[in-house]
């Protein structure tokens, strides 16, 4: 007999019970997730969606023409004849005004899954009726069920690609066939559901390649704004963000360019090798870094000399970060006699980048020729 108390026998029991629903839940949360993912990130993705809509649109016209044709030509018009043809030229007006919606800005966020799930709905509700009205499942135009879905598959995450599969079959089941079941409905169906399954297959691999190509440019995009030896910002990166804070300036924002170059440095390499060399850059940038704030951009700009974009604020002043730079170096280089001369340059509104890198290392000059280990701020 179990020695456990009653209590701790129902609070494991609990547990135990409450973990169903919520794995229920993650399940459900990571579904949506796949299903709401967004479909851009930037304006080229965008303009890939939108393109894809306005091939949708033309795929709809034709289809919608070519029913109107089937129901004109047929040689045994259906008795819902007008139906058909007035459902065919309901779509075929009413589809355009899709090119009214704010396709770019949707999507971007929820609202273009959104609108790509309503209509493949709407479509699959269209030719579901049509099929209906044209004699059920001896009716060929449950075909277009086919290309509705394999358009999901462009279009959706594969989780959108089953929902939307779910759907067709669920809808052609319930409003076709029952409550008659036919053999070529039983077909039908299954083949729609492999075909479901074949469909959210392709979905899967372009949307593992999408992100796969995604990863790959941004990790290209990081190894070319990173300097390979101390893992800190170049001097592209760090031009790309004083250019930046050269047009905040115009917004009243402050900020401050400040040129660190290293006393003594060449000795290092001479006296003890280039491996020494640079670990004493890798440990002069991690220095810099933790002497500014993390809103703040230290980069190696080559060679011995890093640079610090900086905020200006009434409690940090720009000769007060200079000051902390230079003890923070002194502090780095202090088994080698290694220190820093500074140069200071605030951002002026309007001002051209070149030139402020330019005054930025006339004060880092001056700091050097006077004997290093200094700071030298230059007025604008």
């Amino acid at each position: 007999m179990s020695q456990r108390p009653v209590g701790d026998r129902r609070a494991g029991g609990a547990t135990a019970s409450s973990g169903a629903p919520g794995r229920i839940r993650r399940l459900l949360a990571a579904v949506r997730a796949g299903m709401f993912r967004t479909l851009a990130a930037d304006d080229d993705r965008a303009a890939y969606w939108v393109r894809h809509v306005r091939i949708g649109v033309l795929v709809t016209e034709i289809s919608a023409f070519a029913v109107a044709g089937y129901a004109l030509l047929t040689d045994e018009p259906s008795p819902h004849q007008p139906l058909l043809l007035g459902l065919a030229a309901a779509v075929a007006v009413t589809m355009p005004a899709a090119f009214l919606l704010p396709l770019r800005a949707m999507m971007r966020d929820w609202r273009g899954p959104a609108f790509f799930y309503t209509w493949s709905t709407a479509t699959a509700a269209v030719v579901i009726l049509a099929t209906r009205l044209d004699g059920g499942s001896s009716s060929p135009l449950d075909a277009l069920l086919f290309l509705t879905l394999t358009f999901t598959a462009v279009a959706y995450s594969p989780q959108g690609v089953v929902a939307m599969g779910t759907v067709m079959t669920a809808g052609y089941l319930f409003f076709v066939e029952l409550p008659e079941f036919t053999d070529t409905g039983a077909f039908f169906l299954t083949v729609m559901g492999v075909f479901t399954i074949v469909c959210a297959m392709a979905s899967s691999n372009s949307w593992a390649a999408y992100d796969r190509q995604v990863l790959l440019i941004r990790t290209h995009e990081m190894l070319a704004a990173t300097d390979p030896l101390t893992g800190i910002p170049n001097r592209r990166r760090f031009l790309e963000r004083v250019s930046g804070a050269v047009v905040a300036t115009a917004w009243g924002h402050r900020s401050v360019v400040l040129l660190v170059d290293l006393d003594g440095f060449k000795a290092v390499n001479d006296a003890d090798g280039h491996a020494a060399g640079d670990a004493l850059l890798t440990s002069v940038g991690a220095a810099l870094g933790a002497a500014v704030r993390e809103t703040d951009t230290v980069a190696r700009l080559g060679g011995d000399e890093f640079g610090v974009l900086a905020d200006v604020t009434a409690d940090s002043s720009a000769e007060l970060l200079a000051e902390r730079l230079r003890q923070a170096v002194a502090a780095a280089g202090a088994r080698y006699g290694v220190t820093a001369s500074v140069g200071v340059a605030e951002v002026d509104p309007g001002e051209d980048v070149e030139d402020l890198m330019h005054r930025a290392d006339v004060a880092m000059y001056q700091a050097k020729t006077g004997g290093g280990d200094r700071v030298r701020v230059l007025d604008a």
